[in-house]
C-alpha cells in the first residue's frame, strides 16, 4: 500500500483545511486508516481514524467537534477536514494504514501502522 498526502498549507486562526491522502495498491476494508501529526521538538501523535469499511470514527479529544475524518472508498482516498484551527494544530501532519489481522487491536500509537505517507505540513498562524 502506497499513501500520498496533500492538502497543507498555510491558515489563519478560525480557518480550515482538508487534508487528502490517495492509497494505492492493495487496500481493502480489512484496513482502518489513521491521521497523525507532529510538531517540531514533538512526538508524533495520533489524530484520528476510520476503518476503510465505515462505521465508527476515532479522534483524539484536542481536535473532537473540530476536524472530521472520512473516506471516499470509490476514490480510495481518505480525507482531514480540518475546521476552527488554533495554533497549536501547526504539525506536519501523517496519513497512515493499518492491516486489521486480528479481532482486537490498538490504532493510536504509530507502532500500530503498517504503512505511512509523507506527510503534509500545516501552519496555523495567530
Amino acid at each position: 500500500v502506497q499513501l500520498q498526502a496533500s492538502g497543507g498549507g498555510l491558515v489563519q486562526a478560525g480557518g480550515s483545511l482538508t487534508l487528502s491522502c490517495a492509497a494505492s495498491g492493495r487496500t481493502s476494508s480489512g484496513y482502518i486508516m489513521g491521521w497523525f501529526r507532529q510538531a517540531p521538538g514533538k512526538e508524533r501523535e495520533f489524530v484520528a481514524a476510520i476503518k476503510w469499511s465505515g462505521g465508527n470514527s476515532y479522534y483524539t479529544d484536542s481536535v473532537k467537534g473540530r476536524f472530521t475524518i472520512s473516506r471516499d472508498n470509490a476514490k480510495n482516498t481518505f480525507y482531514l477536514q480540518m475546521n476552527s484551527l488554533k495554533p497549536e494544530d501547526t504539525a506536519v501532519y501523517y496519513c497512515a494504514a493499518k492491516r486489521i489481522s486480528q479481532v482486537f487491536y490498538t490504532f493510536q500509537t504509530p507502532g500500530d501502522y503498517d504503512y505511512w505517507g509523507q506527510g503534509t505540513r500545516v501552519t496555523v498562524s495567530s
